[in-house]
């Protein structure tokens, strides 16, 4: 190894070892599948090393037996805060907090509650490999930090559920493309890098898996709130087989304005048409805020 300093991390017990010490056996409620082999989490780290620096601080939520730990560890990342729910993991991620020499934060904590942007200051990262059963709330939690301000989070290399994943860099005209292709793609750049089978992982589930890498936008100009983003393409994607004319009736004006195909369905909408009457519906909504009540 050509840090000295992390010399530690080769003296590591195995993981499977850590494992049965622990008890640590995945538990399909907590939607654990763990990865053991140090050549796929390294990889994994890779892909989001050209956006990393030195003074930044890396999330990882879920580290189970620490395996994408270790290879975070290897990394430039300045710190590494780990946010796990199962205590039986906690337990096992002892020994590696405290051989990191102040690197590794390991926290008793739910990732679903709380705000990542209060525990630690910028520049920051994420890289997981999310439980299934509550990935998709994760990131809708991130990107409406990123809304709100692009410079909280720098860079995320998550691990989704293939099917996810393909919904997430959906392009429109597909029957994969809907809410989440487009509140993502709106404020981040996104990028299907790798894929991996399920026997990548221990115990190995039921589906393919994919690792999307997410790097915000500089977005100009006015933009739209998350919650009207939210809104527009809940109406819309919510009847998808409707033409809009129907499932963003409200905005019939709008959608005439900005030239656009009432006939045509929503995944035949691009993000920034969604983003447009987005911005529309707040205009009308401040207009009805500001007229006279008589």
């Amino acid at each position: 190894m050509s840090d000295p300093g992390l010399e530690y991390l080769d003296r590591l017990p195995p993981l499977r070892e850590v494992i049965s010490a622990h008890n640590l056996r995945a538990e399909k409620s907590l939607g654990q599948n763990f990865l053991l082999d140090g050549n796929i989490t390294d990889k994994i780290v890779s892909f989001i090393d050209a956006n990393m620096t030195p003074n930044m601080t890396v999330f990882e939520i879920g580290p189970g037996p620490g395996g994408l730990t270790r290879s975070l560890l290897r990394s430039k990342a300045k710190q590494i805060i780990a946010l796990e729910y199962d205590a039986r993991a906690i337990a096992a991620l002892q020994d590696l907090q405290a051989q990191s020499g102040g690197r590794l934060r390991v926290l008793h904590q739910d990732a679903l509650e709380g705000d990542i942007t209060e525990l630690a200051p910028g520049p920051r990262g994420i890289v997981a490999n999310l439980p299934y059963n509550i990935a998709s709330p994760l990131l809708i939690g991130w990107l409406r930090i990123i809304a709100g301000n692009k410079d909280d989070i720098n860079v995320m290399g998550l691990m989704f559920q293939k099917e996810v994943a393909d919904r997430i860099t959906a392009k429109p005209g597909t029957k994969a493309y809907g809410r989440l292709s487009v509140i993502t793609q709106w404020l981040c750049a996104v990028q299907k890098v790798y894929d991996l089978p399920p026997s990548a992982f221990t115990p190995p589930p039921k589906v393919s898996s994919s690792i999307v890498r997410f790097v915000p936008k500089s977005l100009s100009g006015d933009q739209p709130s998350f919650a009207s983003v939210e809104r527009i393409t809940a109406m819309a994607f919510n009847q998808r087989r409707k033409m809009i004319r129907a499932s963003l009736k409200p905005f019939i004006t709008a959608i005439e304005s900005l030239g656009l195909d009432p006939m045509a369905r929503a995944e035949n909408l691009e993000v920034a048409d969604f983003i447009a009457l987005a911005q529309y519906l707040e205009k009308m909504q401040a207009s009805a805020g500001t007229q006279s009540p008589g």
